[in-house]
């Protein structure tokens, strides 16, 4: 899979290489298909905007994935950098480490996982976990 990476927003020094990594390694083991995935770090407002047109939910959200594409496959994670900041403080982990879970959780989306169940979120938890303490 070929990972391509995109920061739009103000914010500098964000992880690509751990982005990339952790894309790569979700997919590498989960999803071993050919293709190329997009992540892109965006603010709230550009995440809202996206939430509110495609799935129809008024707000800001951590983390938005979409298929494009099946063959070849193309795919999109969008990466709230703003809300990850806000995240990682609370959780009391640094913004590197939030930031690999988000693009974790968005590429385990894009494989096909689910979490709309409490069991089917902490399944994707524990592989979150998984991914990001392999690197």
């Amino acid at each position: 899979m070929r990972i391509n990476y995109f920061n739009d927003t103000e914010i500098q020094r964000l992880p690509k290489a751990k982005i990339v990594e952790v894309a790569n390694s979700v997919f590498d083991n989960e999803m071993k298909v050919d293709g190329v995935v997009n992540v892109i770090l965006v603010n709230d407002a550009v995440i809202q905007e996206i939430n509110t047109e495609y799935l129809s939910h008024e707000c800001a959200t951590d983390v938005i994935s979409f298929i494009i594409d099946e063959e070849p496959f193309l795919g999109e994670i969008y990466i709230s950098a703003e809300t990850a900041e806000i995240q990682a403080k609370e959780y009391g982990v640094s913004l590197t480490n939030e930031l690999m879970r988000l693009t974790a959780h968005g590429a385990l989306h894009l494989c096909g996982y689910e979490d709309s169940t409490p069991a089917d979120k902490e399944a994707m938890h524990k592989l979150e976990n998984k991914y990001i303490g392999d690197l």
